[in-house]
C-alpha cells in the first residue's frame, strides 16, 4: 500500500516523525520470519512543500528527528496565503497524478495541510486527516478555515482527544461507529516519550545560553531530573499577534517587564523578527533574550527547565502540559481546553496587565490539581498505521 505524506511547517515534521516510525516497525513486523507480507507492506511517500524553509525551521528537524529526505521538495516558501496556497495545489497534483497513493496523511491546520487534502479531494484518493477535530471557534484564524475544510474533506479523522471527537459530531461528521472518526491519542506525545530522553543526553542549550550554574556537575545533569527555574521561556508566532502591531508591542512589553527580575528566552520566529523590525519594536525587547530558532531536542529541553512557558503555540501548550511546566497562552482562545484544567495552561490573551496579573499569580500558587493525562498512551502512531491499513483491506 503505498502513502504519500505531506508535510511543510516544523510542527508536522514532529507529527510526521511519529507516524513513519510506525510505519517502519509495521513492515520490520511484515517482514518477520523471512516471508514478505508484500500485500500488507507500506510504502511511504514523504512530500514537503517548503512552506518551512530556513535550516533551523526545517533541515535540522529531519537531521534530529532521523526523518528520511524528503522524495519531494515542492520549494513553495514564504508568500501570501492564497499564493502560497495556490502553488501548493499545482505542484501537490503533479505528485500525485504522478504515485498515485492510496492514501494522502495530512497533519494538523497550515496551508500545507489545506493544499494536500484539497488535491486528493480533487483526485478522489482518501485523505487521512491526523490531529482531526480541533476548533478554536475563532475564523478569523487562517488555521482555523483550514481545519474546517481539511476536517470535511477527509475519509479517516484521526483525533487526538475526546473533545475532537464531540467537535466533529457537533458538525454532522458521525462515522464514529465505522472508526472513520477515531481517538487515537495525539501523535506529539508520542513523539515527546520518544526524544525527551534523547534531549537531556544531548542538547547543550541550557549550557550554551548559560542557564545553568557554570560549576555544575555534568553527572548530575544527565542523571538527575535537573530543574533550574530561573527563566521563561516564549515562543511567538501566529499571525494574529506578530502581524498586529498593537498586540505584538503589548506583548513584548509584558515580556520585558518580567525580564526585569527573571530572564525571559524567546526563540524568534523568522516572521515574527521580520515585524519586530518594520514595527520598530527592537528598543521594546532590550531586556528580552533574543536567540535563534532552536532545534525539537534543544526546545524540549528548554521546556523542561523552564519556570513557566509563554507561548501562543498549540503544539507548546501541550508539550508544557505533559512536561508539568505552567503554560500561559497569549491568545483569547485555544483549541486545546483540557489543558486548562488544574491551572496547567491559562488564557492570558495579550493585554500587558493581564499577562503580569497571571504571572505573577503563579509566582504564589503554582498549578493547582493534578495533571490527568488526556492525550493517549503514546502509541497513537501505531493506532493511524493500523487504522490505515484495515480500512483500506
Amino acid at each position: 500500500m503505498k502513502i504519500v505524506t505531506i508535510v511543510g511547517a516544523r510542527p508536522q515534521f514532529i507529527k510526521a516523525s511519529a507516524v513513519s516510525r510506525a510505519i517502519h516497525e509495521f513492515n520490520q513486523r511484515c517482514s518477520s520470519g523471512g516471508r514478505l507480507k508484500s500485500k500488507g507492506r507500506i510504502q511511504e511517500i514523504l512530500v514537503h512543500t517548503g512552506q518551512h524553509y530556513d535550516y533551523l525551521m526545517d533541515k535540522v528537524f529531519f537531521e534530529e528527528l532521523e526523518i528520511p529526505n524528503p522524495n519531494y521538495h515542492l520549494g513553495v516558501g514564504s508568500a501570501s496565503h492564497a499564493k502560497q496556497t495556490g502553488m501548493m495545489l499545482e505542484r501537490i497534483e503533479y505528485v500525485l497524478e504522478k504515485e498515485r497513493p492510496k492514501w494522502v496523511v495530512v497533519y494538523g491546520d497550515t496551508n500545507s495541510t489545506l493544499a494536500g487534502a484539497l488535491v486528493a479531494a480533487k483526485l478522489n484518493i482518501p485523505v487521512a486527516h491526523v490531529e482531526a477535530g480541533l476548533r478554536s471557534y475563532n475564523r478569523a484564524m487562517p488555521e482555523e478555515i483550514n481545519r474546517l475544510l481539511t476536517d470535511h474533506l477527509s475519509t479517516l479523522l484521526f483525533c487526538p482527544t475526546a473533545q475532537a471527537i464531540r467537535n466533529l459530531l457537533k458538525e454532522g461528521i458521525k462515522d464514529v461507529e465505522r472508526e472513520e472518526v477515531k481517538n487515537v491519542g495525539d501523535v506529539m506525545y508520542d513523539s515527546i516519550l520518544y526524544y525527551s530522553e534523547l534531549a537531556e543526553k544531548k542538547s547543550t542549550i541550557l549550557k550554551d545560553l548559560s542557564l545553568i550554574p557554570p560549576n555544575s556537575c555534568r553527572e548530575r545533569f544527565e542523571t538527575v531530573p535537573y530543574r533550574t527555574p530561573n527563566y521563561y521561556l516564549v515562543t511567538l508566532h501566529r499571525a494574529e499577534n506578530t502581524d498586529n502591531p498593537k498586540r505584538l508591542k503589548s506583548i513584548l512589553k509584558a515580556l520585558n517587564e518580567i525580564g526585569e527580575e527573571t530572564p525571559v528566552v524567546l526563540p524568534l520566529h523568522p516572521r515574527t523578527k521580520k515585524m519586530i523590525e518594520n514595527y520598530h519594536l527592537l528598543r521594546k525587547t532590550h531586556r528580552i533574550r533574543l536567540v535563534d530558532p532552536v532545534s525539537y531536542l534543544d526546545m524540549l529541553t528548554l521546556e523542561r527547565h523552564s519556570k513557566a512557558i509563554l507561548t501562543d503555540s498549540g503544539g507548546v501548550q501541550k508539550e508544557a502540559y505533559w512536561l508539568e511546566v505552567p503554560c500561559f497562552t497569549l491568545r483569547d482562545e485555544t483549541e486545546w481546553v483540557e489543558t486548562l484544567n488544574g491551572g496547567w495552561n491559562v488564557l492570558v490573551g495579550t493585554e500587558t496587565r493581564k499577562i503580569l496579573e497571571e504571572v505573577k499569580k503563579l509566582e504564589k500558587r503554582g498549578p493547582s490539581k493534578k495533571r490527568p493525562g488526556l492525550f493517549g498512551d503514546g502509541k497513537a502512531g501505531e493506532k493511524i498505521v493500523k487504522a490505515m491499513e484495515k480500512y483500506f483491506y
